[in-house]
């Protein structure tokens, strides 16, 4: 089942949000809109994923940790290449050439994005081979190569090709009959040459072996065939030590492996009459998009290497060469591994505030003022406990969330489940694209449905970001809606990961509008009047503007504090520049990408932006207006981004009252305080990492809010 569109975006009431002082013009030979005023996104992200790399230079991160950082480049950058590059490509080959902010056409944007990213990945594989490995051994932890293996290891590895890889491997010779087939996006594959003749008298010289993805690319050696410590072996290194008896009769000249990133964004048409059944079909074609990158070990042959270039259709422009494995993603299974608790950050246990602790009932609690969390510093179980509690109480008589990455097992959608099968009415938007995530969303509809539970999926054409529960309950003769709104998804495994606001309330303005807001998404008709929350893709835009204007006014008293993911909406970088030249002083904490331009005279030297790297994945997107010394702090599910602002279902709701207003100050003056964790954007678009002066303390705002709010 899915919604209506949206139409009549123009009749949507706003919020009211105080009229603007009037902004003091900007310098007659300012042009805001310059090209030379934005940088490029996708350099942008580039950036932002060489932050993370350096993450594995850290010595204050334990060994194990700074690996998996080295790893979770990779990741981001297989993305990177699998949407942004392959975005800027599809526009080259359909003739769909658009120019952003920036000014930078896709073929201009695709020659940069080629030479930083063959910087950024040649470091990153001297960082593994000449840091991060060299380290490891001295902990007495080795990845053990073929010529290093001994008599008794060489044995296990043979008996364990024989039982485990033989069977489940399939290679592929290449002749007329045989053509070159289709690889997976992403996955582990090796070209061999080839000398002699089969069974049947074919001379190929050539053929493609495919690693299945079930096996594992790193295997623990057995203590018995090591003289101590964690030993740890490729993969790639068994299939490359064995390759022969996959050719029996025929001699391998040579074995190499590569790896093919494809287009993996998925296209779907606004008008579709199915949309579950339409992204069925597209999830087989994302395994098997265009190629747009070619990764090969770099001892490879170069006519091997431009082989598979015409093959895939690629140029030099696109090729990788590595020195070592060419998926270093699974690299991150060395931490399940290795028993190393010592190389790896010590646990800790989330808190739960005291309003909550001391009440058997979350209604109670919330009833008494609303709760403010911030996972995960916080635990998360008020969140869950809050829908199980509805679950199973007679006097809630719906429920309504939205979810867009939970996973299909979680307590969320068990308790979801299981209100439906006592007889509530529940009602679930799921976003069937969230990325990576579509077919994991597939299957969790289909549970919910058995159990009884509504569920739509949203409005085409406006992917459902915004994050709410809605739970009505039936009090003392009336109904009262309590709700949940958040910033980040409702996946308990990533609340132990990233950080995310939870606000809980039982305000009457504020359930109303929840209640209207997901009116929309399951129903027809115009928008509503909303009171207090900002809502995309109707009021949130127009509202940051006007907020941001009207602290242009207010000039050197004005105060403005962003903390996001990502700024990236023109016309929100183009108000900031206005605030920042009537004097307005500007803090934006953007994790990712920024294309706003700090420090430049005239134009944004009353900005400046910071980035913070550190234990976890900075999620919190937080709107802070000064407002003359009554701020207005408004917590988000939206990113200054086109995309949330203008083409997504969203919302920002209200932090009111004063304690809570205060918390969240108190949080953001911890991210601007950080001298170590924090990377300062440079008007030339390269970042500085912060550090202590002399004679200064550290100060890593995780730690401080780790210790903070849970005491550890």
């Amino acid at each position: 089942m899915s919604g209506g569109s949206v139409e009549n975006l123009s009749d949507a009431e706003v919020p009211s949000v105080p009229a603007p002082v009037e902004v003091p013009s900007a310098a007659p030979d300012v042009d805001l809109g310059a090209a030379e005023n934005f940088f490029n996104r996708e350099l942008s992200q580039l950036q932002f994923n060489y932050r993370v790399l350096k993450q594995a230079l850290d010595t204050t991160h334990p060994l194990i940790n700074r690996l998996i950082y080295c790893c979770i480049f990779s990741s981001n950058m297989d993305e990177f290449f699998e949407i942004r590059v392959a975005g800027l490509r599809q526009q080259m080959k359909y003739g769909r050439e658009t120019v952003n902010s920036d000014g930078m056409m896709p073929e201009q944007a695709l020659a940069e994005i080629s030479r930083v990213a063959h910087e950024y990945i040649s470091e990153q594989y001297d960082i593994l081979n000449n840091v991060l490995i060299p380290e490891m051994e001295q902990e007495n932890i080795h990845f053990v190569r073929r010529r290093e293996w001994t008599p008794a290891q060489a044995e296990w590895v043979r008996s364990y090709f024989e039982e485990e890889i033989l069977p489940v491997v399939s290679p592929i010779g290449l002749d007329p009959s045989h053509p070159f087939p289709r690889l997976v996006n992403k996955s582990l594959n090796f070209i061999v040459e080839l000398d002699g003749k089969d069974a049947f008298g074919r001379e190929t010289g050539m053929a493609i072996v495919p690693a299945p993805r079930s096996l594992p690319r790193l295997v623990r050696l057995p203590d018995d065939v090591c003289g101590g410590g964690d030993n740890l072996v490729f993969l790639s290194s068994m299939i490359h030590a064995h390759a022969d008896e996959l050719f029996p009769g025929m001699e391998v000249k040579g074995c190499y492996q590569f790896r093919l990133t494809r287009n993996a964004d998925l296209e779907l048409e606004d008008d579709l009459e199915d949309l579950a059944s339409a992204l069925r079909g597209e999830l087989l074609s994302r395994r098997f998009g265009d190629g747009v990158r070619l990764e090969v070990a770099d001892n490879c042959p170069e006519e091997l290497v431009h082989f598979l270039l015409q093959e895939f259709k690629l140029t030099e422009r696109d090729l990788y060469q590595v020195h070592g494995p060419v998926n270093l993603t699974r690299l991150m299974a060395v931490g399940g591994l290795v028993d190393r608790q010592d190389l790896t950050y010590s646990g800790f246990s989330p808190s739960i505030p005291r309003q909550i602790r001391s009440k058997e009932s979350m209604f109670d609690a919330i009833r008494k003022r609303p709760i403010l969390l911030l996972h995960p510093y916080h635990n998360f179980s008020p969140v869950i406990d809050l829908l199980r509690q509805a679950a199973k109480d007679p006097q809630v008589l719906a429920i309504r969330q939205t979810l867009y990455r939970t996973g299909a097992d979680s307590e969320i959608v068990e308790a979801l489940a299981d209100a439906a099968r006592r007889g509530k009415e529940v009602t679930a938007v799921i976003e069937l694209r969230a990325r990576f995530s579509e077919a994991e969303n597939l299957e969790l509809a289909s549970r919910l449905q058995e159990a009884g539970v509504i569920v739509v999926y949203g409005v085409v054409g406006y992917k459902t970001h915004a994050k709410m529960i809605l739970i009505v309950r039936r009090e003392e003769g009336r109904l009262r809606r309590y709700v949940h709104l958040g910033t980040g998804n409702y996946h308990a495994g990533n609340a132990r990961l990233y950080t995310d606001y939870s606000f809980m309330t039982c305000d009457e303005s504020i359930g109303d509008d929840v209640n209207k807001l997901f009116q929309q998404l399951t129903g027809m008709g115009k928008a509503l009047k909303i009171k207090k929350l900002f809502h995309a893709p109707f009021t949130l835009h127009s509202s940051l503007l006007s907020l941001t204007d009207r602290e242009a006014g207010f000039g050197q008293n004005g105060r403005i504090i962003f903390k996001l993911n990502a700024l990236t909406e023109p016309q929100l970088i183009k108000a900031l520049y206005r605030a920042s030249q009537a004097g307005v002083k500007i803090d934006l904490i953007i994790r990712g990408v920024c294309c706003l331009r700090p420090g430049v005279p005239g134009l944004s030297e009353n900005i400046q932006v910071r980035s913070i790297i550190g234990r976890f994945l900075e999620h919190t997107r937080v709107y802070y207006f000064g407002n003359n010394g009554r701020p207005d702090v408004y917590c988000s599910s939206a990113d200054g981004m086109e995309r949330n602002l203008l083409s997504r279902v969203e919302t920002a709701f209200p932090i009111e009252d004063p304690s809570l207003i205060a918390r969240v100050r108190e949080d953001l003056d911890t991210y601007l305080a950080d001298n170590c964790q924090a990377w300062v954007l440079q008007p030339d678009g390269s970042y500085l990492q912060n550090q202590p002066a002399e004679g200064e303390d550290r100060l890593a705002s995780q730690l401080v809010l780790l210790e903070r709010l849970t005491g550890q």
